[in-house]
């Protein structure tokens, strides 16, 4: 692993120690913890084993290092987003929704580096990294529903955050997609990516 991947990971391991202090709902936030637990140790695992490009891992790891913001505080009760929330005059906190955009947006390049191996064609490979985000976006509202229902109501509506939309989980998804969909619009950047990993497999 080269030396600015490393760097990369201990500052969001930094991020992440302070945003694991006294957070506003210690059984919500190792909730929402339970899959940074098993996906963080996995990335660099994979990281080392098929080197993925420092640009990957620095979107992958903005993007986390804002949830474990969320996490801290609760999507819900994202307090430093209070001020965006009043400037436009939201009925809820969309700390939620934002987020959810941006995983669409900045986790889509590590899935699509993942997904490369394997697959000869450009179009294959979006299009699969594309149906990746969906249904991880899905399996995501579906855990979340699962912690609703199954926990005490206190601690699985501050881990669902609907805010009283009843079209939350349908919503987020859509985001999702979005964020991913930005992505198409650089073609011909991962087009490049594309070769460079189907170059470095042989």
């Amino acid at each position: 692993m080269s030396k600015s991947h490393k760097i990369v990971y201990s500052i969001y391991v930094v991020v992440w120690i302070v945003m694991a202090i006294n957070p506003k709902y210690r059984a919500d936030w190792l909730l929402e913890n339970v899959l940074v637990f098993i996906f963080f140790p996995f990335i660099v695992l994979m990281d080392i084993k098929h080197h993925y490009s420092l640009t990957s891992i620095v979107l992958l790891l903005i993007f986390a290092s804002l949830h474990s913001l969320g996490s801290h505080y609760t999507y819900a009760e994202m307090e430093h987003f209070d001020a965006i929330t009043h400037f436009f005059g939201f009925e809820r906190n969309h700390y939620d929704r934002v987020v959810h955009f941006l995983f669409g947006l900045l986790v889509f390049r590590i899935l699509f580096e993942m997904i490369t191996y394997g697959i000869s064609s450009l179009k294959t490979a979006l299009i699969f990294t594309l149906t990746t985000v969906i249904t991880i976006s899905t399996i995501y509202e579906m855990i979340e529903w699962i912690a609703a229902v199954t926990f005490h109501p206190e601690l699985g509506l501050a881990f669902l955050g609907t805010q009283g939309d009843i079209w939350d989980a349908q919503k987020d998804t859509l985001v999702a997609i979005m964020g991913a969909l930005i992505n198409f619009f650089f073609y011909k950047h991962y087009a490049k990516v594309f070769q460079m990993r189907q170059t470095s497999d042989k």
